[in-house]
């Protein structure tokens, strides 16, 4: 009964974090017990088990017959699941352009993170204040799976990596994050129109799922004026 109960609360906890995090959007409805059942290998009678804690907790409402949906209206506390998100939540509007969207292979991450293959989708963006002041570089490195290898052609799915990840079936639950300060080097600063050698943070994000399939890692260049950092991780 125990296995149970651990299978449960941990279903629970990862559904609120979604939830919490703005992934599932107040109004939003859930999977469908089978779908969740399915997504992490469970029975339903798990999922339900699942459901009724979040119902305790008031972060969904079950109708029946329907479904259940999102109640929790809350804020992101960092920025693991995107920092238009986060930026938002401070009331700055931003907007990101696109510099590329390619496959590669990086051996060296592979290597690094014993994948079984180097293919990766690259995305590299600039993002900007309104008055188009450039305030990070943001370079992410995503698993080259069927679903995100035709990403050069289509581009992101609501200009978001999160909604792209998740569409393939990738859903962040934890990750490693460093950061540091550094210079710009030339073409980062071609790219954020500032001089070279202007310090920024140079924050580096590993991201995996819940059964530990990687699924992002963003290399990112914030500018302090515009950055503070508030990292909230699984406990």
């Amino acid at each position: 009964m125990r296995n149970v109960a651990l299978k449960h609360e941990r279903i629970a906890r990862i559904l609120a974090r979604e939830i919490k995090s703005g992934v599932v959007h107040r109004g939003a409805q859930l999977p469908g017990e089978n779908e969740l059942a399915k997504r992490f290998a469970v029975s339903r009678n798990t999922v339900r088990a699942a459901l009724a804690v979040l119902a305790e907790d008031n972060l969904i409402t079950t109708r029946i017959g329907k479904g259940s949906y999102v109640l929790f209206d809350g804020r992101p506390l960092d920025g693991r699941l995107g920092w238009t998100h986060a930026l938002s939540e401070q009331g700055v509007e931003t907007r990101l352009r696109v510099v590329r969207i390619e496959l590669a292979e990086d051996v060296e991450l592979a290597e690094r993170l014993a994948l079984d293959s180097p293919a990766m989708v690259v995305i590299e963006r600039v993002r900007q204040l309104t008055d188009g002041t450039a305030i990070s570089l943001e370079r992410s490195r995503i698993p080259a799976l069927e679903a995100l290898r035709d990403l050069p052609e289509r581009g992101l799915d609501d200009g978001s990596i999160s909604v792209t990840l998740n569409h393939a079936g990738l859903y962040l639950d934890h990750c490693e994050q460093h950061l540091r300060g550094r210079p710009l080097t030339p073409v980062e600063a071609d790219h954020l129109d500032r001089p070279a050698g202007t310090w920024f943070l140079h924050t580096t994000r590993t991201s995996w799922t819940a059964t530990d399939q990687f699924a992002e890692y963003a290399d990112e260049l914030l500018d302090p004026a515009h950055y503070e950092l508030h990292l909230t991780y699984p406990r």
